[in-house]
């Protein structure tokens, strides 16, 4: 069973404890890796998976993912996905996916998560996103791609993306 297939909320947030979720962070990581061809963030020689974990959760690009369920929870969510979407760990990981998307985005989401299912991942991905506050920004360049357990089965999905910017009416 992957941690991704647990069905309760309230993941502690990373810390030291907890070896800053490299149970999440870890294969998260590794399948952008496999599912790519690169690493999203190059582990360097001698780096313990908590020292790893930890620049994943406070990297300066975003790194979301939710589980596998039919209405995905967010899972995980790094410093600047925290920071973005305007929630902390504690509200963040746990809320339905969905909800990082208004309402008349949510067919192309849908279409997004489909692909990504079939193809493994995207890369040319862009799309609107909403804060707590209700602002809304704009995401480019994101990939999007299937996070899988020790044996290959897709357990849930993650997104990463380092450009994004406010819409302002």
């Amino acid at each position: 069973m992957s941690i991704f297939d647990r069905t309760e909320t309230g993941y502690p947030s990373p810390s030291p404890v907890n070896h800053h979720r490299a149970d999440l962070a870890l294969p998260i990581l590794s399948s952008y890796e496999v599912l790519t061809g690169r690493p999203l963030l190059s582990r360097a020689y001698g780096e313990s998976v908590t020292e790893y974990a930890l620049r994943a959760y406070e990297a300066p690009f975003v790194l979301l993912a939710h589980d596998g369920r039919e209405d995905p929870h967010f899972i995980y969510a790094n410093r600047t996905a925290q920071r973005l979407f305007e929630y902390p760990w504690s509200t963040l990981v746990g809320l339905p996916s969905r909800h990082s998307a208004e309402a008349d985005e949510q067919a192309e989401r849908t279409r997004l998560l489909a692909r990504v299912m079939v193809e493994g991942y995207c890369d040319d991905y862009a799309g609107i996103r909403i804060a707590a506050s209700g602002r809304r920004f704009q995401i480019r360049s994101a990939t999007v791609w299937n996070v899988l357990d020790r044996d290959g089965r897709r357990v849930g999905q993650a997104a990463t993306f380092a450009e994004w910017s406010d819409i302002t009416h």
